[in-house]
């Protein structure tokens, strides 16, 4: 039986990656594994480890990583030291990490050093900010490569991947997204407390690149937000550099009745509520990724999607107060469109494919550079 080491630390990777979890775990011939770190340990962002538990996965093993939101190096040192320590005792055939988080990258750094295989779930994505270098970084440290379409898999290529090394399996969330199983609107309302008829979702993370700039973008984002007299279902940014200037900002609107401020909200439940909106607002993946599959509107705000899909439902605009207000009278010009460049729902089951053929456990822990 082959051990399989899923590593998770934030809500949004653990919501890309569950599905694939679930298909190994029901698949006799693999033992999944997963390592719990980073935001899902944090009391002010939700203790999303609740959120995995709550899955039923057998070993579930926890590490405290953070430091310092200004200390992203310390947080990937100390990941490394305790992901380190896991493996040498799991001993796993393979490890699976997702992304462009310093999670991610410590466990693609120690899988690498230690003669194991690491596959990389979304490489080959073109993003802003530091997430770019951090996601490249562990595509070229890892040794198989689930990507979400074709595009990814071509930059990977050049990159100088070795082709036979590339899956392309679409986005996991994916299948998710149009699962029978997703909460109703109104048990979502009901169980949030959320009493809107009509709602945006706002996600405003930090972009680690812009830190001088994080406090003033975070004010301009709030005062628009208040100024268009909508009412919003708002989700705490990420731990990255800046979030507490993000917080602060939040501050504002707290007492304010037409909002409802969450630190984390349930991955279904969350999909539903993205679902039944009316537009999402901000620079959360989500704006780019999975709004545009359920044909919602997105207000997407500055650079830190740079570069992402785009969609005739993103209206992008710069992080000013007057530009992000004009923007609200465009919502209702956005065109329906079907959307299937992330896949197609079926992504683990094309996991699940890979991993019960040879040609995944075939491939070389000694990575080739395959020249253009």
């Amino acid at each position: 039986m082959r051990k399989i080491v899923f590593l998770t630390g934030t809500r949004a990777d653990f919501g890309k990656i569950k599905a694939l979890i679930q298909s190994v775990e029901n698949h006799s011939d693999f033992m999944p594994f997963i390592f719990v770190t980073g935001m899902h340990l944090l009391e002010e962002y939700g203790y999303t480890l609740i959120e995995v538990e709550r899955c039923g996965f057998k070993n579930i093993s926890t590490f405290h990583n953070h430091t310092d939101e200004a200390t992203m190096d310390l947080t990937l040192a100390k990941t490394i030291n305790g992901f380190s320590n896991y493996i040498k005792d799991i001993q796993p055939d393979l490890i699976v990490v997702h992304g462009d988080r310093v999670e991610a990258l410590a466990g693609a750094i120690v899988g690498s050093l230690n003669n194991i295989l690491v596959a990389h779930i979304e490489g080959g994505e073109l993003s802003g900010t530091i997430d770019e270098l951090i996601r490249h970084s562990v595509s070229k440290l890892s040794h198989i490569h689930y990507t979400s379409n074709e595009e990814a898999k071509k930059r990977l290529i050049q990159m100088g991947e070795l082709e036979e090394s590339i899956f392309t399996i679409g986005s996991p969330d994916v299948d998710i997204m149009f699962s029978d199983n997703l909460p109703n609107i109104q048990e979502v309302k009901n169980y949030y407390q959320i009493n809107f008829e009509n709602y945006g979702v706002a996600m405003f993370h930090p972009v680690t690149t812009e830190i001088d700039l994080i406090a003033n973008k975070a004010e301009e984002f709030v005062e628009a937000l208040i100024e268009s007299e909508k009412n919003y279902v708002v989700i705490f940014p990420n731990n990255d550099l800046g979030s507490k200037h993000i917080l602060k900002a939040y501050k504002k609107i707290q007492n304010n009745l037409r909002f409802k401020i969450f630190p984390s909200i349930r991955f279904e439940y969350f999909l539903t509520l993205l679902k039944k909106s009316e537009f999402i607002i901000g620079n959360s993946s989500a704006g780019v990724r999975e709004a545009p599959y359920y044909n919602v509107p997105t207000i997407n705000i500055g650079n830190r999607q740079l570069n992402r899909a785009s969609s005739s439902k993103i209206i992008n605009v710069p992080c000013k107060k007057s530009e992000i207000l004009e923007a609200f009278s465009y919502l209702s010009n956005t065109s329906d469109e079907t959307i299937n460049v992330f896949g197609k729902g079926n992504s683990a089951k094309l996991f699940l494919d890979s991993l019960t053929s040879s040609k995944v456990w075939s491939i070389n822990h000694q990575k080739q550079f395959k020249d253009a």
